[in-house]
């Protein structure tokens, strides 16, 4: 642990936080199957507001994730839509079937494997929950969940407009607005497009657009209060993301040389609805949503052109999804006439169901033909939990969920596959509260299902991957410490798991001399990831105020027989870096001025499971000064202010032509320099 970490540390100890609101008890969170604020939750979360999303010109989930502790992304396309948080997640996406470690979910929406909805607009906050989360959402939250929040509709009349101008040919659009309809009906629109060109320079095509961000979504959401008891929620949400993919280069710059840049598009349209009801025994509720989504993802595998050297290869390799999903839940929670045991044990039931289809066309140099598949992943769910008060500050939480899950695979190779396995997940939770002091214990289990690896060159042995389950204890404290004005967050955590899905890959050698990836999923028979998170905040004096967080993780795996056949004994997860941090210090310099600077720290983790290639530890600085006049806010900001290169994915094999010796080289994807630019924004 070298100097630098150690005063990050030591700082963050000293007066950090994530939480928005040095009062922890003034954040409430969505997430949960009751409303809850975060101090009351007996589980390591983070929430990020909006004015914190705001000071980061944050565009993307991946423009905030380095806030929270012991979470981590990686990109390996035009946006970092891969999270990992304690250790534990995907990295890329290929070839299906693939089952996320991490929900991500939009208000109501489930868009987990499908990060790059990650757009924010409009948001009032982001959820962070670490740990399984099965009882909340079942297969898909194995490590945790990531929920963006939208700003719901009022009936009161508010709005903005907000313009942004940077570099690279960088700005963004964005406005929204609510209001009554009727004394019963209230709604929200809000629109947004962002665009930049992005700090790659493509010499081939002397162009400086072909790793360009051009997104474009918009929601209308529509509250109706049928009575005095009941109301219906409808939402829709429309995304139109058309990012180029062009970032990788043969000497680790942002100069590259490509004929056939990449792209990374998604076009989804996606509809929910919630109905409630109030009862004398409790509220029903009622969720359905639907969601299609077109998507489309390529890139120039040999990072070239044909000129660049004759003899050698010419590849491009291109998938294109078609996904469609639909979700029903029905939830009743008791109200306090219903609560058993002389009214000390509150109880909810629920049940759940999703369906998917996944029909994937991939257009590869090296098949003899199209390769087609489709994935139809099922999903039913069962759960229950209750709240007991033992007594005056002590209560248990008991939580189960027993799931169903099953897929149908078929694909252009041949293989046909069926699964179809029960699986049972749940939290056991002991919760203490004295004043503004709340304790917390909590034993949980997840579970992730199993799956197929489709490649038809792989032998019998690496076809199939078995189930993963992971088994979390955790004791954790929220609340004040000294004084009323400092606040903390903290938890230790141990997490065994089970039949650890470990993400491999074999390389083989091509008769023109390229070398193509095989990803394969496997098992190891054991995985340990454990670790602390603090989150801590000050109000040091009436204008200032100081925020952060810190993380340790120690994420390894056993016994595991690799791509290549080799015995495994133990080695560091990937995608784990030891250390994360993160400080935010706001100043008011004067009564309409505020002066923001944000750090976030990241510790050297490596890429893969399958070899050593690591990111260097990596420290970014992010800074902004607003300028407040009644409605108005003007500000100046900056982005990797001393213009840190950082990397986001990192490969190693051969794949220069001019040294195609059998010497495996190193290649990273970098993340972005320095930004700068204005925005102005408008509230009405």
């Amino acid at each position: 642990m070298n100097k630098n970490v150690i005063s990050l540390s030591l700082f963050c100890l000293s007066f950090s936080a994530v939480a928005q609101e040095a009062d922890l008890e003034r954040i409430t969170v969505t997430g949960d199957f009751r409303q809850a604020t975060l101090d009351q939750l007996s589980t390591s979360a983070s929430v990020v507001g909006e004015a914190r999303l705001a000071s980061r010109q944050a565009d993307h989930i991946d423009s905030m994730l380095n806030i929270a502790p012991n979470v981590n992304f990686s990109t390996g396309a035009s946006r970092g839509r891969f999270i990992q948080i304690r250790g534990i997640g995907e990295r890329s996406q290929f070839a299906e079937p693939i089952n996320p470690s991490v929900s991500f979910l939009v208000d109501e929406f489930d868009f987990s494997g499908l990060a790059a909805a990650g757009v924010l607009f409009d948001t009032q906050q982001v959820e962070v929950y670490r740990g399984p989360q099965a009882t909340l959402f079942g297969t898909g939250a194995l490590a945790g969940a990531v929920k963006v929040v939208s700003r719901q509709p009022a009936a009161d009349p508010s709005g903005y407009a907000l313009f942004r101008l940077g570099n690279k040919d960088t700005y963004r659009i964005e406005a929204a607005h609510g209001d009554s309809i009727t004394e019963n009906v209230n709604y929200r629109a809000a629109v947004m497009q962002n665009k930049s060109d992005g700090f790659v320079n493509n010499t081939y095509l002397n162009r400086e657009d072909t790793d360009n961000i051009d997104e474009s979504a918009a929601r209308l959401a529509v509250n109706w209060d049928v009575s005095a008891d009941s109301s219906l929620a409808i939402n829709y949400r429309w995304y139109d993301i058309d990012n180029g993919y062009d970032v990788f280069s043969l000497e680790n710059n942002r100069n590259t040389r490509s004929d056939a840049p990449g792209y990374d598009t998604q076009r989804t349209n996606a509809v929910s609805l919630k109905s409630q009801t109030q009862t004398y025994a409790g509220d029903l509720a009622v969720i359905l949503t639907h969601a299609s989504h077109d998507i489309a993802y390529g890139y120039d595998e040999d990072w070239t052109y044909p000129e660049f050297h004759p003899e050698t290869y010419v590849s491009v390799d291109s998938y294109f999804r078609d996904v469609a999903t639909s979700t029903a839940e029905i939830r009743f929670t008791s109200s306090p006439q219903a609560a058993l045991f002389s009214g000390r044990t509150q109880w909810l039931v629920g049940a759940f169901y999703k369906e998917s289809e996944e029909d994937l066309l991939r257009q590869y140099t090296y098949l003899e033909s199209p390769f087609n598949s489709t994935y139809q992943p099922t999903t039913k769910a069962v759960y229950f939990d209750t709240q007991t008060q033992l007594s005056e500050g002590l209560s248990l939480l008991a939580g189960v969920r027993i799931e169903n899950y099953a897929f149908d695979y078929v694909d252009s190779d041949g293989i046909e596959n069926a699964y179809d396995s029960d699986m049972t997940g749940g939290k056991l939770a002991l919760n203490y509260v004295q004043g503004r002091h709340f304790w917390y214990g909590s034993i949980s289990r997840g579970y992730k299902g199993a799956g197929i690896n489709p490649d038809s060159r792989l032998p019998t042995g690496q076809r199939f991957y078995d189930a993963e389950f992971n088994w979390n204890y955790e004791v954790g404290y929220k609340g004040h410490v000294f004084t009323p004005d400092l606040t903390l967050r903290a938890a230790v955590f141990h997490m065994d798991r089970e039949d650890t899905q470990i993400s491999d890959y074999q390389i083989v050698k091509r008769e023109d001399g390229s070398e193509g990836f095989i990803d394969i999923i496997g098992n190891a028979q054991i995985g340990t990831n454990r670790g602390i998170e603090l989150e801590l905040g000050w109000q040091a004096t009436q204008v200032w105020q100081l925020q952060g967080s810190l993380g340790y993780l120690d994420a390894t795996f056993e016994s595991y027989t690799n791509a290549k056949g080799e015995q495994v004994d133990k080695r560091e997860q990937a995608q784990a870096p030891s250390y994360t941090a993160n400080i935010f210090s706001e100043l008011w310099v004067a009564p309409d001025w505020v002066w923001r600077v944000d750090v976030d720290y990241k510790d050297s983790f490596r890429f893969s499971d399958g070899n050593a290639l690591a990111s260097p530890s990596t420290t970014l600085v992010n800074s902004e000064i607003s300028w407040l006049l009644d409605a108005w806010t003007a500000t100046l900001w900056v982005n990797n202010a001393f213009d840190r290169t950082y990397y986001t994915r990192g490969f190693s094999f051969e794949n220069d032509p001019r040294q195609w010796d059998g010497i495996a080289e190193s290649y990273y994807q970098l993340g972005d320099g320095r930004q700068y630019g204005i925005t102005v924004k408008y509230q009405f």
